[in-house]
């Protein structure tokens, strides 16, 4: 079923491609767009993983550089039954964190120093149980393949307020002109986004509830997200900012704004996430109290009642040590 999702996207997002290139030069321009997008799908399939962890200065990590980051992540995928994933960081003081791969063999996930840094051990295993599941589901290929073909469809868009309204080769315009062209770059990039936002969304939830069944502890992947959300409101994702097709990747949107769980958000409102969450701890007979949220202006550092977890990074003890088990 996975299998012909994506399927599907991929004949979307290429349909998508062609109409803009259509848009810009007429029938040729189709023909040349088709065979890009064609091309920009076999090289997805195999490099898009690299391309989204190069954009982010995603680093590898083993168990020698990062011990308790590599063990965690490690001892969930065995827990989730799956192959280990290669682990690795981002630094970014933003908390946050994505999984990305072609299939479960080939996959990798990837934190950011702030997420390691501001949040528990517990907090930080829901999190990455999170990813695992994103991969387990096949999520990672559709969601990376996404985001290398919605940057395209922008690039191509733009690319058309220089070169654009060419004729074709049997000297037939576009038929749209300068209209054609804008139409281009402002309804191509926003089709593009809304794809993005249909798949992020309705696999959040499904990723969600998954990753809190492997970590054991729904309320800890909750005050994760709380944690994250109030991160992501006060530092800059500047890697995210510079790659905005990527941004539905991440298990907190980085960019700012789009908080709302409305047609123009790429993830679900946070306070719906911890709710169905809540829901899950008392299906599985777990406390579903209500975690304190992070008062205004200041990092997710305040205590959570009941939680009984020290905060400043999960393995710390006394003064951070900034080198830390991530390396």
């Amino acid at each position: 079923m996975n299998i012909l999702k994506t399927g599907m996207l991929l004949a979307a997002m290429t349909a998508l491609f062609m109409g803009v290139g259509f848009l810009i030069g007429g029938r040729s321009g189709m023909m040349i767009a088709f065979a890009v997008a064609a091309a920009m799908n076999i090289f997805s399939y195999w490099n898009a993983d690299k391309m989204v962890l190069r954009m982010h200065g995603a680093r590898e990590v083993d168990r020698r550089s990062a011990p308790e980051y590599y063990g965690l992540v490690e001892d969930l995928a065995r827990r989730a039954q799956m192959p280990m994933p290669r682990v690795y960081i981002m630094e970014n003081p933003q908390p946050n964190a994505f999984a990305t791969g072609r299939n479960p063999e080939n996959a990798a996930v990837a934190a950011t120093t702030g997420l390691l840094q501001m949040l528990s051990r517990d907090e930080i295993a829901g999190v990455m149980a999170h990813e695992l599941a994103h991969i387990k589901h096949y999520d990672t290929l559709t969601m990376t393949v996404t985001a290398t073909i919605a940057g395209a469809v922008s690039m191509l868009a733009n690319f058309g307020l220089f070169f654009g309204g060419n004729r074709d080769s049997n000297g037939n315009g576009n038929g749209l002109g300068i209209v054609g062209i804008l139409l281009a770059v402002i309804v191509a990039p926003l089709a593009a986004a809304l794809v993005q936002m249909a798949i992020s969304r309705t696999r959040e939830y499904s990723a969600d509830r998954a990753g809190a069944e492997i970590c054991g502890d729904p309320m800890a992947l909750a005050s994760a997200l709380q944690r994250i959300s109030g991160g992501v409101a006060r530092v800059e994702n500047r890697s995210a900012e510079a790659n905005p097709a990527s941004a539905h990747m991440f298990i907190i949107n980085p960019l700012s704004g789009a908080r709302m769980d409305n047609l123009f958000s790429t993830h679900p409102a946070t306070e719906n996430r911890i709710a169905a969450l809540s829901d899950l701890a008392r299906e599985m007979g777990r406390p579903a109290a209500a975690r304190a949220e992070t008062a205004p202006g200041r990092y997710p550092g305040g205590s959570v009642p009941g939680a009984g977890r020290t905060r400043g990074g999960p393995w710390s003890r006394g003064p951070r040590n900034r080198g830390g088990p991530w390396g």
